[in-house]
């Protein structure tokens, strides 16, 4: 990734060590300027003040106050994109409510994470944040609406959803209020393995639909929702009149395993104009592609607005190549959904 002038970041660590070792990581590259650092939040939120970085590198875990609180606090006053980093934990969840923009997970044996895979996850995702809206991103999801409901009775509609920066809560603005009788939903999020399990409990626990990450051979069926694994590609196929899916290991595609274009592509092939396609907040171009596959075959195919995006990267580049049915804030999803099922019936 090109950009023309250094990002400033402040890296934020209760550890003196692992501060230490994240200052002088992200250093190393041409494309950033760590600015300072400060080993809690009230340290931190002085040199928020002082030193104006564009990116903060957050701990969650830290004394006198924890990253979570600090973010709560912090955001409404001085909105600054955040990438957290975390042990694996679905506090990461809790950041990305409160306001984060991604996470990086430390160090362990769990992920299989090195130093050096550590760092240059966190040296991507810096940049991108500072390319990232947050704030009014966050006014935008919050409104309240109402959606009424859809009888998805004799409907063989399959719902497939692609996302990446940001994705997290637009994935659940977009699904939380579906019904349990809404047509399956088929969803890949670019995201870590073990999180993709705890994501998937999470929205469980938020959603009136069931949630569950991925297995080979899971039905779509009305009123689920599935979950792509975070090491794994998502595919589905066909058998009979059912449609399951399919998860199985494979290179990164567009720079990503699981990849939106590998779900879309599959998408488009077996469900056709029985599809609705779509693309949220991203970076990249992941998806666009498929998403213009499906449109090929029929599907109604949506795509996230820049105003209401975190990151208008896969959402744009899946417009401006014609691919977009039509694009909308993400607000507005749901109601262009339940539109798109009423005139199927």
């Amino acid at each position: 990734m090109s950009i023309s002038k250094k990002v400033r970041v402040l890296v934020v660590d209760d550890s003196l060590l692992f501060r230490e070792a994240i200052a002088r990581g992200l250093a190393g590259d041409r494309g950033i300027e760590v600015v300072g650092t400060a080993g809690d939040a009230f340290e931190a939120r002085d040199k928020i003040i002082e030193l104006e970085p564009e990116v903060m590198t957050l701990d969650v875990e830290m004394p006198k106050m924890n990253g979570i609180e600090f973010l709560k606090r912090l955001m409404p006053q001085y909105p600054i994109p955040v990438v957290v980093v975390s042990a694996v934990s679905d506090n990461v969840f809790e950041a990305l409510n409160a306001g984060a923009v991604d996470f990086v997970t430390k160090i362990n044996a769990v992920t299989g994470t090195s130093k050096e895979t550590f760092i240059n996850e966190l040296i991507i995702k810096v940049k991108i944040a500072s390319m990232a809206k947050v704030g009014q991103v966050k006014r935008d999801i919050s409104n309240d609406r109402h959606i009424g409901k859809i009888n998805s009775k004799g409907n063989n509609t399959i719902i497939t959803i692609g996302a990446s920066t940001g994705g997290t809560q637009a994935i659940l603005e977009v699904v939380k209020d579906f019904p349990r009788d809404m047509p399956g939903v088929i969803i890949t999020q670019h995201m870590p393995p073990v999180f993709t399990k705890m994501y998937a409990d999470r929205l469980n626990n938020l959603c009136h639909m069931e949630v569950k990450e991925a297995e080979t051979g899971d039905l779509v069926l009305p009123g689920s929702i599935l979950i792509a694994p975070g090491d794994r590609h998502m595919a589905l196929i066909k058998r009979g009149n059912k449609y399951l899916v399919e998860c199985f290991t494979g290179d990164k595609v567009n720079g990503h395993c699981p990849s939106v274009d590998v779900l879309f592509n599959s998408v488009a092939e077996k469900v056709g104009s029985d599809a609705i396609g779509i693309i949220l907040t991203g970076m990249g171009y992941d998806g666009a592609k498929g998403l213009m596959k499906m449109k090929q075959k029929g599907a109604y195919t949506i795509g996230q607005d820049e105003q209401s995006s975190v990151v208008y990267g896969m959402p744009k580049v899946a417009y401006d190549i014609g691919a977009v049915t039509k694009q909308v804030s993400l607000r507005n999803i749901p109601h262009l959904i339940y539109s798109i099922l009423e005139d199927k019936k």
